[in-house]
């Protein structure tokens, strides 16, 4: 008797899929921002994301102690602040330049993490791709660049935050928990800029839309990966982010760059790559 098989997707399509995921709630994002402001959005997002995280996961808060509950509050203001510059900043500028901006805070992680000299080459070569942003013709607006670095570094603060938390709270308790933070941390600025528009039916099932595109979706996706996947593999398929981020806005929202534009985003995702390839964990380039 012959069995069926059920056919299964790669992990690597899997992540692909995750990363193209995350974009395509970027690009939904970035569509309603003249009805909404970002951090609007980024309320919205986080609300659905921590809703459902919550009733999946359940988390143990009772008998946690003040250590326990450090590094999960630090992640949580982390990702709320890096959500927040993030959208913040592709409102100004391309949103494959927000991307490929702030991609210098896990690529510091992972050369830092790596201690190896030459991985200086690779910070070297991302920082000349990112200042290529900054000057002549390819140069973008000032507040939107800076808006992308401090989401960097708000991203580097979110990966050792995320290990933090890891070694306190299980499996995924702690992102639950942090998702929660996040979204109440911002709520205050949300509700005295977007007001009413929060509560109006189009955008709340716009702003789910978002929530599950950009962080249930590519989460899960991404959890049963790496079940299987190298976290090597997984580390250097991420660096894709910035060309794909560059692809989704160029199809779907007409942000095409320029020849020297993609050039800084080649700069950066060859620099990310290299730097994953020595030294890469799950934790390297987490999402959140």
């Amino acid at each position: 008797m012959n069995r069926v098989s059920t056919p299964r997707f790669s992990p690597v399509w899997l992540v692909l899929i995750g990363i193209l995921s995350v974009q395509f709630g970027a690009v939904v994002s970035k569509g309603q921002f003249d009805e909404i402001p970002p951090v609007g959005m980024v309320f919205l997002r986080l609300f659905t994301s921590s809703l459902i995280l919550l009733a999946f996961v359940r988390p143990r808060l009772r008998g946690r102690t003040a250590t326990d509950w450090r590094p999960v509050l630090a992640l949580g203001f982390a990702l709320s602040a890096m959500n927040w510059a993030f959208y913040e900043s592709f409102a100004r500028i391309p949103l494959g330049v927000a991307v490929t901006i702030e991609f210098i805070g896990p690529l510091l992680v992972a050369a830092v993490g790596s201690r190896r000299p030459r991985d200086l080459v690779w910070v070297g070569l991302a920082a000349l791709g990112i200042t290529l942003f900054g000057v002549g013709p390819t140069k973008v607006d000032a507040v939107g660049f800076g808006l992308a670095l401090l989401a960097g570094a708000c991203w580097a603060l979110y990966i050792v935050s995320t290990a933090a938390t890891g070694r306190r709270w299980a499996g995924v308790e702690g992102l639950a928990v942090a998702s929660t933070i996040a979204t109440l941390a911002i709520a205050p600025f949300a509700v005295a800029t977007a007001g009413e528009r929060l509560l109006e039916p189009r955008l709340m099932v716009l702003g789910a839309l978002v929530g599950v595109l950009s962080s249930v979706v590519p989460y899960s996706l991404e959890m049963v990966a790496l079940r299987t996947l190298p976290s090597r593999v997984f580390g250097i398929l991420m660096s894709l982010e910035p060309a794909a981020a560059a692809l989704a806005a160029a199809v779907l929202l007409s942000e095409w760059l320029t020849p020297l534009q993609l050039l800084a985003i080649a700069c950066v995702t060859a620099a990310s790559v290299a730097a994953v390839r020595t030294e890469s964990t799950p934790e390297t380039l987490p999402r959140d």
